[in-house]
């Protein structure tokens, strides 16, 4: 039976147990919070980005979760700076221009600030004369960064960004630097 492991990762961790940086390189990583041998990540989840990560220790099911071609659903939660109008929600609804082609259509709808919501360390700027949108955005396509840059192109960078599901698993019940063990 294979192995699953949800986490929900801090922000500044690296998605891999070894940092592969620079000689002398400090940067934190899967290993200060995660001792299950023979588990791997199945796909990215940025340094800068938090919540969910699956790991695994079943190469296909690793595969099928990474994949794009597989279309597994993931839902981010995005703190962007202004609000968001209906334009902007549209072009993000029905995908969006980037350098790399265009993203697929994907859900989107504004939301409060999440309940479960943690403290960042180090915390995101605040500019007094700009407010913030919390929005959930669900892709089925996992390129490089691409939610940021999908909010960035329709004039709201991203400023905090939290994984909540990747296909049925979320990040409830799991606090921020813990990992939970569940089945397929």
């Amino acid at each position: 039976m294979s192995k699953v492991i949800l986490f929900n990762k801090p922000f500044d961790v690296l998605s891999q147990f070894t940092d592969k940086g620079t000689e002398g390189s400090t940067r934190r990583t899967l290993s200060e919070f995660i001792d299950v041998p023979g588990v791997y990540a199945a796909g990215r989840l940025d340094r800068d980005s938090e919540g969910l990560l699956v790991l695994t220790d079943d190469g296909k099911l690793q595969h099928n979760i990474a994949n794009p071609k597989n279309k597994m659903s993931k839902c981010y939660w995005a703190q962007i700076e202004g609000e968001p109008d209906n334009d902007a929600l549209k072009a993000l609804a029905e995908g969006v221009q980037l350098k790399d082609g265009k993203t697929r259509p994907a859900k989107v709808r504004r939301m409060e600030a999440p309940a479960m919501l943690w403290p960042r360390n180090p915390p995101i700027r605040f500019r007094k004369n700009v407010p913030d949108t919390w929005i959930e955005l669900t892709i089925k396509e996992g390129r490089n960064r691409q939610v940021r840059r999908m909010t960035a192109a329709v004039g709201h960078p991203t400023l905090r960004l939290i994984r909540y599901r990747v296909g049925s698993w979320t990040l409830d019940g799991i606090e921020n630097g813990s990992w939970i063990e569940t089945s397929v």
